[in-house]
């Protein structure tokens, strides 16, 4: 099941919850993992959200950076800037919510088609946002994995890479995996490729199992991704995580991704616990449909 939100459509609610009560900037709500001060609309999404069925994976589709600055008359490069602090709400609030895992698609293997001055801006924005950001990633006890093909990145970001991937190894908390020149075909490409490196020489004609092919791919080791959020109101999942989003529930929202706060997070929560999840089967006690009787002669 996919559901297109809007913005909007908690303004309803969220008034009538408010009107009683004298509105302040932001209000204490205490919560596992302390996400301190939040605003009143925060609040009325948090005490809907059972905060015992949360997605242990969450996958984000960050779009919109573009359209967020050319609708304010700024050069693409600012919308990128302003969607870091996105990026650290949602991994930030993930990790204090005790979501085992945080996947976000930050450059793909298709993002090469753009400007070289673009490209060499997202390479260093996300130089700068490791050095930044690694006191946040320790505090919360986050664990840096990066799905990449890391050899045709720049030397200076492979050394970044590499490094926050041996700085936070011992953090038991969040998996953070930022999918970096990345492309869901590319993935299971090279998992097959893996696979027959392996068995080269040995001769094995065994079929090759869903089970074997997942030990290969990047996110080896991890729970597929329950909830896909995208963000900008694109109706795509852009050559992400193809293989494991095979039953992951789909958010999609039009708020353009350097807009997407913490509400807008928890209200992607909210409507994921909506969802009712069968994995292609039925509810126990719920009878089959019945398929209609053939008609005579055919």
């Amino acid at each position: 099941m996919l559901t297109l939100r809007r913005k909007e459509d908690f303004g309803e609610a969220f008034r009538t919850t408010v009107s009683h009560t004298k509105m302040h900037k932001t209000l204490q709500v205490p919560v596992p993992g302390s996400l301190g001060p939040v605003t009143p609309e925060e609040a009325c999404l948090l005490e809907k959200l059972d905060l015992t069925r949360l997605p242990r994976h969450v996958a984000v589709i960050m779009d919109g950076n573009g359209r967020w600055a050319q609708k304010r008359h700024l050069p693409r490069i600012a919308g990128h800037r302003s969607g870091t602090q996105s990026a650290r709400t949602t991994i930030e609030t993930c990790a204090r919510l005790k979501i085992e895992a945080l996947t976000l698609y930050a450059f793909s293997v298709e993002n090469w088609r753009r400007p070289k001055a673009e490209i060499d801006f997202l390479m260093q924005l996300l130089r700068e946002y490791l050095r930044k950001e690694m006191p946040l990633i320790q505090k919360n006890e986050i664990r840096m994995r990066f799905l990449v093909r890391i050899g045709e990145l720049p030397s200076g970001v492979q050394k970044d890479v590499r490094e926050a991937m041996e700085k936070t190894a011992g953090n038991q908390g969040m998996v953070l995996c930022v999918a970096l020149n990345y492309g869901g075909r590319a993935e299971i490409v090279d998992a097959m490729n893996a696979i027959l490196e392996e068995r080269n020489g040995h001769g094995s004609a065994e079929r090759i199992s869903e089970e074997q092919l997942a030990r290969y791919l990047y996110t080896e080791g991890l729970p597929d991704p329950d909830l896909l959020i995208r963000t900008s109101g694109e109706m795509r999942v852009s050559n992400f995580l193809l293989w494991q989003i095979a039953y992951a529930e789909i958010f999609v929202t039009e708020t353009l991704w350097p807009d997407f706060n913490r509400a807008r997070l928890l209200e992607a929560l909210l409507e994921f616990q909506k969802r009712e999840r069968r994995y292609g089967g039925i509810r126990e006690g719920e009878a089959p449909v019945e398929k209609p009787a053939r008609a005579a002669g055919h």
